[in-house]
């Protein structure tokens, strides 16, 4: 497989959830598979790519945000 652009392989590695708790893994995980599938496309290039990708990660940490404990407990 090929190496993506430097500009997309600067987004994926925000798309990296090892570190979290397993909580918000499990939240992350789904956007994390998505960038990857997307960022392997063969018909996907250019910047539009980098800019679906920035937008996937916006969206992924909303949700990792959504997924915290509102009352300041654990996650």
């Amino acid at each position: 497989m090929p190496q993506p652009h430097p500009a997309v392989a600067n987004v994926l590695r925000f798309f990296a959830h090892d570190h979290l708790p397993p909580r918000l893994a499990e939240v992350s995980r789904p956007f994390a598979d998505l960038a990857h599938s997307v960022a392997a496309h063969p018909g996907l290039a250019g910047p539009e790519l980098t800019v679906a990708l920035r937008k996937l990660l916006e969206s992924k940490d909303c949700a990792v945000r959504a997924a915290l404990p509102t009352d300041g407990g654990d996650v």
